[in-house]
Formats: C-alpha cells, structure tokens, sequence
C-alpha cells in the first residue's frame, strides 16, 4: 500500500515536468518562425494609393471671348423673336460703346488693357449680361404675320442675326439697322391703327420702298470693310 501511495504521488511532478517541456517547445518555435496570421496580413495589405491631383481650375473667359458670346445670345434673341428691333438697338448700343471704350484703352496702352481696365470692361459687360436676359424674358416679343409684311420684316430680322452670328456686322452697325427696323414697325403699328389693324395698299407700297432701302443697307454693312473681331481659341 505504501508503495501504491508513492506511485500516484509521483504522477503529478512527470505530467508537471511534460507538460514544461511541451511549452518551451512551443515558444522556441514560435520565436523561429512568424505567425501564420501576421503573414497573410502583411502580403494582404493594400497598397497606398497615389495622391491625385487637383483639376486645374478653368480659365476666365476673356475680353474677345465674352464679347463673342453677347453677341451670339443677341443673335438668337433676334432670330427667335425674343428681342424686338428696338430692344435689339439698345443693346446694341450699348455694346457698342463698350467695344469703342475697350479699343480707346488698348490704343493708350500698346494694344494691352491693365487689370483695372479689365475689371471694368468685365462690369460692364456683366450689366450688359443681365440686361440681355432680361429682355429676352419679358412680355415684349417680335410679331411677324403670315402677310406680306410680316414675313418681309422677319427675313430682315434673320438677315440681320446672321450678321451679327457670323461677325459681318459690327454692333454699331447692327444698332443702326435695327433703329431702322424699329422706325418701319413703328410706322406699320401706326398705320394699322388708324385703319382698324388693316394696311391700305398706298400704305403697303411705302412699307415695301422703306424695306427695299433697309434691305440694300443690310447687304451693305455685311459686305463692307467692317467686321466684328471674332475671338480666337487659345492654343
């Protein structure tokens, strides 16, 4: 029995002493070679990516370009009917004056406008902007009849927006022919008036001479030496 006794006694200390030896196995491998997980995580990893630049900010558009882009929205008003002859003539004008005011500067200046200059040309043509849009939006539009009359004044009016579309004429020009327009309309409203909304036939002979003249002046100032600088794409 005693023998017994010391036997399972001594049980414990040799699994104890196994059990050490296993585990100090275990770490000095461990300490060998790195751990499955810290592997696959390492070769997983994503790499950084490239920064990506900035896109480039757009360039302002410039004094010839804005002015380009006045005229070719005035055209479609005219074309469209959205802008009568008179609103046509008054901006017109006032384009003009801009245009008279940017080449006094350049001439002072070498052919270059400073940055002040710049600046206020660009107003300028902002108000202009604001006010093209405006008469392109209100109640006012350009009437053209199935008459005689009407389609006659309407083929001026597309004459004259592919004037201004292709640069023939100038804005001084175009304020000039529509001026004229407007006095003719003017003189048709009148007349029409006075004759419960109808055109005698003495009226309507006047009416056609006063457009053979507006016609012939059209035709002049799209082929004379004057042409409206169309701006040119930078390279």
């Amino acid at each position: 029995m005693k023998f017994i006794s010391m036997k399972w006694s001594a049980l414990p200390v040799v699994v104890l002493m196994a059990g050490s030896v296993a585990l100090a196995q275990d770490q000095s491998s461990s300490g060998s070679q790195p751990a499955p997980q810290a592997q696959s995580e390492s070769a997983s990893a994503p790499a950084t990516p490239a920064t990506t630049p900035a896109p480039a900010e757009k360039p302002k558009p410039t004094v010839a370009e804005r002015k380009e882009n006045q005229q070719d929205r005035i055209a479609q008003g005219v074309k469209s009917g959205q802008l009568t002859a008179g609103e046509t003539a008054n901006l017109e004008t006032k384009e003009a004056a801009i245009n008279g005011e940017t080449k006094a500067d350049r001439a002072a200046n070498g052919g270059k406008l400073t940055p002040a200059e710049k600046k206020q040309v660009n107003g300028q043509q902002n108000q202009l902007s604001k006010q093209i849009y405006k008469d392109k939006h209100n109640a006012n539009t350009a009437h053209y009849s199935n008459n005689k009359v009407g389609q006659r004044r309407e083929n001026q009016q597309d004459r004259i927006a592919q004037g201004i579309k292709s640069g023939q004429l100038t804005a001084g020009e175009t304020a000039k022919l529509e001026n004229q327009q407007k006095g003719i309309n003017k003189q048709v409203a009148a007349d029409r008036k006075a004759n419960g909304g109808t055109l005698t036939a003495s009226e309507k002979k006047q009416i056609n001479k006063e457009q053979n003249g507006a016609s012939k002046n059209i035709y002049h100032k799209k082929h004379n030496s004057k042409t409206q600088p169309q701006a040119q794409p930078k390279p």
